[in-house]
């Protein structure tokens, strides 16, 4: 099968923190913005059912995007409140951060 170049992964938001998360990605820090597209990634959307959020987007090197991340001062910043919220972790500096879905199916 071709892939698509999508990642896609979900998370479960703590639902004492679940206001807060939304507010915070209804209007994420531009720096936060310009990171991301410096890391390679683009055509990134969140969908939220409840309190589980399912993330994709669209990243040529996901190695590489997510060893940029690891060292951006604003992501750092931004994971330092939203890592609180979040069941389970996403330190980039870990073995594996976020475990990307499986793509079973892509129809250009």
């Amino acid at each position: 099968m071709t892939t698509s170049g999508k990642f896609a992964w979900t998370w479960t938001i703590r639902e004492e923190d679940l206001e807060e998360y939304v507010r915070m990605h209804l209007a994420p820090w531009p720096e936060i913005m310009e990171e991301h597209s410096k890391a390679g990634i683009r055509d990134y959307s969140i969908f939220q059912n409840g309190n589980q959020f399912f993330y994709c987007f669209l990243c040529d090197d996901l190695e590489a995007a997510f060893a940029y991340l690891a060292e951006s001062e604003a992501c750092n910043r931004w994971n330092a409140i939203t890592s609180k919220m979040v069941v389970g972790s996403f330190d980039f500096r870990e073995a594996v951060p976020i475990q990307p879905m499986r793509e079973v199916f892509y129809l250009a």
